[in-house]
């Protein structure tokens, strides 16, 4: 079955990775550079809060994630409603526009509170722009290969946060910490910016397309807002079983932002190998993601990402009772290959679930509550390491995690194959 769509795309629409397949590379491309934001802060930023800025206490160093995690979780909540609502490719645009202003900030700032304000910035465009790219990729790839598009997606911006934060990293540890490394970001946003406007096109009318393939969502009709909110926090066990096991992902990848700098730091460890440990763990997850997320469309979700959850908090333990480089890249590349099996199955799943004519949205409602894990993590880390230590703080973590894939194995069922 073939439905032309809007006038303003040539050709009829269809779903599958094959039959989009230069839009799709096109949105891997743009995902990288909206990862690449995130990486330019990810090795030297908590050096820049101690150096520069005179901050000492922990939970005062990492209140940049605080503010980037709660701006970007409730943008995500909002970029699914909007681009329902005004279509993705304007929501994209918006999000590279927002983030025109964060590498100027960062290189300039003359207190922390500029360095906070850059983060603002960042965490809303970073709710715009990669939660639409998720979305655009859902629609073109239909059903069957969900898992392999989330897969493609999520390794784009995670390596390209390895990358970039491996750039800064050496960057800054050649010509110092601003604002050189920061030189960087001027054209992720350029180029991200210019390709999402020249080259990107609509991919609302595929939702369309796969939501009347599929039929209504219930007899009912289609839900509310309210409802998707709570059936995807609460009320559907799938569905919160992705939700908090997203939430204690990012918690456990907030503590890694903000507290592993500092962990290698006291441990002797250069600026340099700084940057290379910073990059080794989204570099694996990114990579690893390019097997996993097909993987789940073979095997299913569920245990990829209980198991993933476990694989995390294994690697944190590997960290903290490491005494050198060798150990802490282990661990690292461990707490890598387990978000690598969690990330693109938890969407892979959320997919699953939804209805395509509410999917957007639930996706928006998920990546609320993941993204606000990142400011769960950073409260937790920071406040537990000024009070018990750094490698406390991280063993808490640890054990938060391995509790949530103890969740997902109780209380999630398989979601592959699964009627909405």
């Amino acid at each position: 079955m073939v439905i032309a769509g809007p006038a303003e795309h040539a050709g009829p629409t269809r779903l599958g990775l094959r039959e989009n397949l230069g839009q799709f590379s096109l949105l891997v491309v743009v995902n990288a550079f909206v990862g690449a934001m995130i990486g330019m802060e990810r090795s030297i930023l908590p050096a820049i809060a101690e150096q520069e800025f005179r901050l000492a206490a922990r939970a005062a160093v990492l209140s940049f994630i605080v503010v980037f995690g709660v701006t970007k979780a409730f943008t995500n909540y909002l970029a699914g409603r909007l681009s329902d609502r005004f279509g993705r490719k304007q929501v994209l645009l918006g999000g590279w526009l927002i983030a025109a202003p964060v590498p100027f900030l960062l290189m300039w700032a003359p207190s922390f509170a500029w360095v906070l304000f850059a983060n603002v910035l960042l965490g809303v465009s970073q709710g715009l722009t990669w939660s639409t790219t998720v979305i655009m990729k859902i629609d073109l790839a239909g059903p069957k290969n969900r898992g392999l598009a989330m897969g493609f997606n999520e390794f784009a911006g995670y390596f390209a946060v390895a990358g970039s934060a491996l750039a800064t990293g050496w960057i800054a540890a050649r010509y110092g910490l601003r604002p050189e490394p920061f030189y960087l970001g001027i054209g992720f946003v350029a180029l991200g910016l210019g390709l999402s406007a020249l080259a990107v096109r609509e991919t609302k009318h595929h939702a369309a397309h796969e939501s009347r393939l599929h039929g209504e969502p219930s007899t009912r009709g289609a839900p509310t807002q309210r409802e998707i909110f709570w059936r995807t926090t609460l009320l559907d066990r799938n569905l919160f079983s992705v939700t908090q096991a997203g939430l204690v992902n990012n918690l456990n990848d907030g503590m890694a932002w903000g507290l592993f700098p500092l962990f290698f730091a006291a441990a002797g460890m250069s600026l340099e190998q700084i940057g290379v440990l910073a990059a080794i763990y989204p570099a694996t997850w990114g990579l690893a993601q390019l097997v996993t997320g097909a993987l789940s469309d073979r095997v299913g979700r569920k245990w990829l990402i209980a198991s993933g959850m476990w694989v995390q908090a294994v690697g944190i333990v590997v960290v903290i009772v490491a005494a050198g480089f060798a150990g802490f890249a282990a661990g690292a590349a461990l707490l890598g290959v387990g978000t690598a099996m969690v990330y693109p199955t938890l969407l892979a799943a959320i997919g699953d679930v939804a209805h395509p004519s509410w999917r957007a949205s639930s996706v928006g409602v998920y990546r609320l509550w993941r993204d606000l894990g990142y400011a769960i993590g950073a409260v937790i880390a920071g406040v537990t390491a000024d009070a018990l230590g750094l490698p406390v703080a991280m063993g808490l973590v640890a054990a938060l995690t391995f509790a949530s894939g103890l969740g997902v194995a109780v209380r999630m069922r398989e979601t592959l194959g699964a009627s909405r």
